[in-house]
């Protein structure tokens, strides 16, 4: 099982409504059935790729050991890099730390 921390890096209003509801849910989910997560070593280059620009983000630390769906990590032919992925909504108990970057 993988132990070290994940991240996910999503909108402060996406984020507002987590909790709310009491759970995260990306858009993901429905298209591609997973929420799309990174390494530490892979986080600069998602907000590169994909968040250029954008003022409203926070980064989602997760802990693994916690999360209530599966985590598997896939191949990203795009990057040539396996990516971890949350197969299933994230529960808040697996987010310790929210950085607003």
């Amino acid at each position: 099982m993988h132990t070290e921390p994940i991240y996910h890096i999503t909108s402060s209003a996406q984020w507002e409504l987590a909790k709310v509801k009491g759970y995260y849910e990306a858009d993901s989910i429905a298209k591609e059935g997973f929420i799309h997560c990174s390494t530490a070593k892979q986080v600069a280059g998602v907000l590169e790729r994909y968040y250029l620009g954008r003022t409203d983000l926070v980064k989602l630390t997760i802990n693994p050991e916690k999360l209530a769906y599966p985590l598997k990590f896939d191949f990203a032919d795009s990057v040539n890099e396996y990516f971890p992925h949350i197969y299933g909504t994230l529960n808040l108990s697996a987010v310790e730390k929210i950085e607003f970057i």
